[in-house]
């Protein structure tokens, strides 16, 4: 596959035969570069887009954004000159409950319905609880990184690196904290809920409860690890969407 930008908000791995497109938003801290494995994960027909937020990498110069709504409206806006071929989102933790949102927005507002809404990590908006670690200081930010696992938690141990984060953290925990509870708004395409079996924050009753909001059909799928079970369970995840991907063409 072909990477380059696209649009300023997308990390493209563009598809040889696009059939399909997906669409990856990153968790709480995160960014495209934890995901640049995907783009080599499916077959030529489909077109991966990673979100690029603002605030981070190749957006440093922008400011942080710090609540759901303008995230998502801002996401949804430029996602739309890519709704010419199916189109299915996945989000993994704070991502997800984004993904929810901007899937709402493009029904409500576009008329776009997704082929799968993908949700990773994360409970559904009426299972959430409001939190307030933004407000925290550093060493209860770094202490939730680390109890939660992934990559961020080796780079918050070099104190440079940790000066770069910290803000990025903060501002998306503010994010995903101050979102919910909300109702459980139903989408109109079928929801896909994926976690670790050893996940600290989300249980195997809080993915299931995404059905909740799924009429068009659910399914739920544990994998042995925690809150970023995606990085040991790589191939096996990217394999089931894959092949959930493969069947809207």
């Amino acid at each position: 596959m072909k990477a380059g930008i696209a649009g300023g908000w997308f990390r493209r791995y563009e598809a040889a035969a696009p059939g399909e497109r997906l669409v990856v938003l990153p968790h709480a801290g995160g960014s495209a570069a934890f995901y640049h494995r995907w783009g080599a994960s499916f077959g030529p027909e489909t077109d991966v887009l990673v979100a690029c937020y603002p605030g981070r990498h190749t957006r440093l110069d922008e400011p942080l954004l710090r609540t759901m709504d303008e995230l998502a409206d801002a996401l949804t806006a430029a996602l739309l000159p890519f709704t010419d071929l199916p189109l299915s989102l996945f989000g993994h933790s704070m991502g997800a409950s984004l993904a929810h949102e901007v899937a709402l927005r493009l029904e409500a507002r576009h008329s776009v319905r997704l082929a799968g809404l993908h949700v990773s990590s994360r409970r559904p908006p009426h299972r959430l609880t409001a939190r307030r670690l933004h407000m925290a200081d550093d060493r209860t930010l770094i202490d939730e990184v680390v109890r939660l696992g992934g990559t961020d938690a080796a780079a918050l141990a070099d104190p440079g690196l940790r000066a770069m984060v910290l803000p990025v953290i903060r501002a998306d925990f503010e994010i995903a904290g101050t979102y919910g509870p909300r109702a459980a708004v139903p989408v109109g395409c079928p929801v896909h809920a994926y976690g670790g079996d050893r996940d600290p924050a989300v249980s195997p009753a809080d993915l299931a409860a995404w059905a909740d909001i799924a009429p068009a059909g659910f399914r739920r799928r544990l994998y042995p690890g925690g809150h970023f079970y995606l990085v040991d369970r790589h191939a096996e995840l990217t394999g089931e969407l894959g092949r959930s991907l493969a069947g809207v063409r």
